[in-house]
């Protein structure tokens, strides 16, 4: 089924987005291995379930998604992005605030899944990411940049270069802009 598309995909030079649950990386880890030089990112994270049957689950999610992100990380030809975690089907409740999150806690609600998607991919294979109009829902743009800021706080310059721009323009082939970089939020 995925197969007879990737085809399609790599014979054109073209790249895979794969939004996904965390429960079907497995079977993108497979699709993966099954193609080696189609270029696939994962989006958002994986897509960690906090809703519903997962709502009284999160350590297990946490536990396998690790597992099973970790897995995938060993496909090169697979790179992830780094956000979607504002979404309802997280979990992570910031909508029903009568506040919205500061930088801070966003950071800290996602410090176990952004820290394990660096460390399973690499900068040089992760990307931050921005999921607006839809992660609107739990705050405001400029928050979620300067969370993603404080994540990568102890990053070298030259790893968040990679982070917040230079992984992305590689996977999208995008031409590098000239003039200075302005960090998002600034």
């Amino acid at each position: 089924m995925y197969g007879s598309g990737l085809r399609h995909a790599s014979a054109r030079s073209l790249t895979f987005d794969a939004w996904l649950f965390h429960t079907g990386i497995p079977t993108l880890t497979a699709l993966a291995r099954k193609f080696p030089d189609q270029p696939i990112v994962l989006d958002h994270c994986g897509g960690p379930l906090g809703l519903g049957y997962w709502a009284s689950r999160r350590d297990e999610v946490l536990a396998d998604w690790r597992r099973d992100i970790r897995e995938l990380a060993r496909c090169e030809n697979v790179m992830i992005k780094l956000g979607g975690l504002g979404m309802r089907v997280n979990g992570f409740d910031f909508h029903k605030r009568e506040r919205p999150p500061t930088s801070e806690e966003l950071a800290a609600a996602w410090r176990p899944y952004i820290v394990t998607c660096i460390e399973a991919f690499g900068p040089k294979r992760a990307m931050f990411e921005s999921n607006f109009p839809v992660d609107k829902l739990s705050g405001s743009y400029a928050v979620y940049w300067n969370a993603f800021k404080r994540l990568a706080a102890s990053a070298s310059a030259d790893e968040k270069a990679q982070l917040f721009r230079e992984t992305a323009r590689a996977f999208y082939r995008l031409p590098r802009l000239s003039g200075p970089f302005r960090e998002p939020g600034r």
